[in-house]
């Protein structure tokens, strides 16, 4: 019944959910307890249902049943705390890859690891984990397809694929309304917001991130308004919005959002900068950035220090202004965020800071140095997989990752970009 509700995206379900979980004798399960009040609309109960998450923490520490740990990614999804059970959902993948796990289980794991490790920086993995849950669902669980589209779409916008970007998540939309999985289209829109902002074109990333929510208020039972906050005052305030940025900051304080984890406490900190005056600006960024784990979730702590960076030198401050812009931009070339990568280094050169491609051998691993040479000699995406026994997908990803390393936009670089390697080397 929870899942019903929460793929139709429609608020009026929910009450039938929520006083059917109310009136349960006994009490219901500590699993299903905290999920009630963290899943559907964590935006106003998850806060209160805090004080359950230790003993359910010994649950799923404890438990058998694939089931129970699936349903325990769900209840802490929005509470970012599915990495302390990522040991456990590995267990589910590797059960379903050899044969010996329920396909469902598989694919539930798959889901939160995917999201996972987008959000902590490990996207050659995602990608691997994504074509492993797109291939699953080709092969008989056609229905759950856009939980992996979701996360292919958020890697080609982090990386600047704008095109592929667009086309999948207006694939998701279509699929999502004519199905009435309201859902699907609101992750379409949370993801097509950060494809439009890597792309530059701000006034699309405020129409989708407001097709999510509302600017100024977090909407009832939309659990994923969460994780495209920062998203929207980004957008409004790059498009003039700053009163609409200012509000959404106000809503989320206000809900008590920065409570429900470290994560977002860090997130509304760094949207508090965005649209702050000067004189405050950076003191919310470095609050930002001192939250504990800061760094664990790789992306968004790399554009917060971009957005301190590029603050520190419209003000002036072109010397302070170095040190988190290049630590930035280490972290945007190590992931492969092309359009944020690109981003830092003209800031950089703006506050006097000399940059230049990154093309030192040691920047590519032997499996992306042996793509590379693939590449560069003729071969596909799909001949380069049947070699290395990877996927087309994983192939391009490994690709688009080494391009702003290498200097490059395009495969028809590749060549000269290696003979300038090995020049160097």
């Amino acid at each position: 019944m929870q899942l019903l509700c929460w793929w139709s995206g429609r608020e009026e379900l929910w009450a039938p959910f929520v006083e059917t979980v109310g009136r349960l004798k006994p009490a219901p399960p500590p699993v299903l307890a905290l999920a009630a009040r963290t899943f559907p609309d964590p935006a106003r109960t998850g806060v209160a249902a805090l004080p359950r998450l230790d003993e359910v923490r010994e649950v799923l520490r404890r438990t058998p049943d694939p089931a129970v740990l699936v349903r325990g990614a769900i209840a802490t999804a929005y509470l970012d705390r599915v990495g302390e059970l990522r040991d456990r959902l590995w267990e589910l993948v590797r059960l379903g890859r050899d044969g010996s796990g329920q396909v469902r289980r598989h694919l539930g794991a798959l889901t939160h690891l995917c999201m996972e490790d987008f959000l902590t920086g490990e996207w050659e993995e995602a990608q691997e984990l994504a074509d492993e849950g797109a291939a699953l669902c080709d092969a008989g669980y056609p229905f759950f397809a856009w939980y992996f589209q979701y996360n292919q779409v958020l890697l080609h916008g982090a990386r600047g694929e704008t095109e592929a970007g667009d086309a999948l998540a207006e694939r998701m939309v279509r699929w999502g309304t004519r199905r009435g999985v309201g859902t699907a289209a609101a992750f379409a829109h949370q993801a097509r917001t950060l494809v439009c902002l890597g792309g530059g074109d701000y006034e699309a990333a405020y129409r989708h991130a407001t097709a999510l929510t509302p600017a100024g208020s977090v909407a009832p039972y939309v659990a994923h308004a969460l994780w495209g906050a920062y998203d929207l005052v980004e957008a409004a305030v790059r498009t003039g919005r700053d009163t609409k940025a200012a509000a959404h900051v106000r809503a989320l304080r206000e809900l008590g959002i920065t409570r429900l984890s470290d994560r977002y406490a860090m997130l509304v900190s760094g949207a508090a900068g965005l649209c702050a005056p000067d004189e405050e600006a950076v003191a919310h960024f470095e609050h930002a950035l001192s939250v504990p784990g800061a760094d664990r979730w790789v992306f968004e702590s790399a554009r917060i220090r971009l957005a301190l960076g590029e603050r520190l030198r419209r003000t002036g401050a072109k010397g302070p202004a170095r040190e988190p812009l290049m630590a930035a931009l280490d972290a945007f070339s190590r992931l492969g965020a092309a359009p944020w990568a690109e981003r830092a280094r003209k800031e950089l050169r703006a506050a006097g800071q000399a940059t230049r491609p990154q093309t030192t051998p040691s920047l590519l691993t032997p499996q992306e140095l042996e793509i590379a040479h693939l590449a560069a000699s003729g071969l596909s995406n799909k001949q380069i997989g049947e070699r290395l026994h990877l996927s087309h997908r994983t192939v391009g990803a490994h690709l688009y990752k080494m391009y702003p390393k290498l200097g490059i936009t395009t495969r028809a670089a590749l060549r000269d970009a290696l003979t300038a390697l090995d020049g160097g080397a």
